[in-house]
Order: structure tokens, then sequence, then C-alpha cells
């Protein structure tokens, strides 16, 4: 199944709004994975003040808000590689 990663952090409201919004947009479809920013120093030097993030395959899709476009169209390129 195709994964999505998720940088965040605990007691984040973003965070929270956009792992809301992106799970019932992706369900069935791909495998969300949130990573604690704070529980790793690389991952907290890269991504500190820009949480959320989401990734597919280390590309971003999107930050700070949910890009239910670009998440779209991310599946569907994997789904419809041609």
């Amino acid at each position: 199944m195709v994964v999505l990663d998720v940088f965040s952090r605990q007691g984040c409201h973003l965070c929270e709004v956009l792992i809301e919004e992106l799970l019932p947009l992706v369900r069935g479809r791909a495998e969300v994975r949130v990573h604690d920013i704070d529980s790793r120093e690389d991952w907290r030097e890269a991504y500190d003040v820009r949480v959320p993030v989401v990734e597919f395959n280390g590309q971003l899709l999107c930050q700070y808000h949910l890009d239910a476009e670009a998440v779209n169209r991310a599946l569907s390129d994997v789904a419809d590689p041609a």
C-alpha cells in the first residue's frame, strides 16, 4: 500500500486539523504514518516551524494546510502511472 508521511508535533493544532482532514481523504488508498518531529533531531531540524508536512516518496505534497488536490494527484499518479 502507498504510504504518506506526515511530520507533526504534539500539541500542534494545525497538525491535528490536517490529519483529521487527510485520513478520510485517503482511506483505502494510502496508509498514513505520523511522525513526531521532536522524537528525532534530524526531523526537528528539517521541519521545526514548518509542521505539519505531508510527503510522498520524499516529495513535499503540502505543509501547514492540507492540499487535497496535490494528495489526490499523487495518489492517482500511483494508481495510473501512465
